[in-house]
């Protein structure tokens, strides 16, 4: 089924039967990318929403000195433009990290879906206004918080979110990104990412090496963070 890890990830509203089987008949096809391949362009008009099946994708502004700022990783599951379907386009590119799999579900199906379903409806708006709130929280991290706690935190993000699909155990999990992503991500230079990396891996928190993480102590990854898991409303 399509819609398994999104429904995992997003378990309220709960759907009936029929709204699930609604849910899935509104895709119209599935898709394979190659790393570094666009997904969505910014500015260019669209007329589906992708679900993000399998692997990792970016959503990121590039600068015209060249630099460029992560907006989100999102992970399988994740729906990475449904906000697109009232803008009509994106102010910001997707692009792939990984090998991935998506699925389209075209416009004309998001509103069928809105207006036949008002369970769905909050469905899909939820997870819009879930987005919204881990990017806030990545907003806090590159105007407040330190350098280091900036990736101690994300990767606490990316540990409770990729145990909710299966792909954490909770001390260890796949995060294929590289340095420069991260920094990216954070608003850090590489090099300064790489200094932190190695300050959280000598303090016994979390290493992070060929795109795998390892979590030593969470507890004290989370207190060193402030982590709190309220802005992924986790029910």
């Amino acid at each position: 089924m399509l819609i398994d890890l999104f429904l995992r990830t997003h378990p309220k509203p709960v759907l009936s039967e029929e709204e699930i089987a609604a849910l899935e008949a509104s895709f119209a096809r599935t898709q394979e990318f190659a790393p570094k391949q666009i997904v969505v362009r910014e500015q260019v008009p669209l007329t589906q929403c992708t679900l993000l099946l399998e692997g990792f994708v970016e959503r990121y502004k590039d600068m015209a000195d060249g630099r460029r700022q992560i907006l989100a990783i999102h992970v399988p599951g994740d729906f990475v433009d449904l906000h697109s379907y009232p803008l009509k386009k994106l102010e910001h590119s997707v692009a792939a990290l990984t090998p991935i799999r998506v699925a389209f579900m075209p416009h004309p199906a998001v509103r069928a879906l809105t207006e036949t379903s008002a369970t769905l409806t909050e469905l899909l708006w939820r997870s819009t206004l879930i987005d919204a709130a881990i990017n806030r929280e990545w907003i806090v991290s590159i105007g407040a918080r330190g350098a280091a706690v900036r990736l101690a935190h994300l990767f606490c993000e990316m540990n409770v979110r990729l145990q909710r699909i299966g792909l954490s155990d909770g001390k260890q999990f796949v995060f294929p990104v590289t340095q420069i992503d991260l920094a990216d991500a954070t608003g850090l230079t590489a090099v300064h990412a790489n200094r932190m990396l190695r300050q959280l891996r000598e303090d016994g928190l979390v290493e992070f090496r060929g795109g795998h993480v390892r979590i030593a102590d969470w507890d004290a990854l989370r207190r060193f963070a402030g982590f709190d898991t309220g802005y992924l409303f986790i029910d």
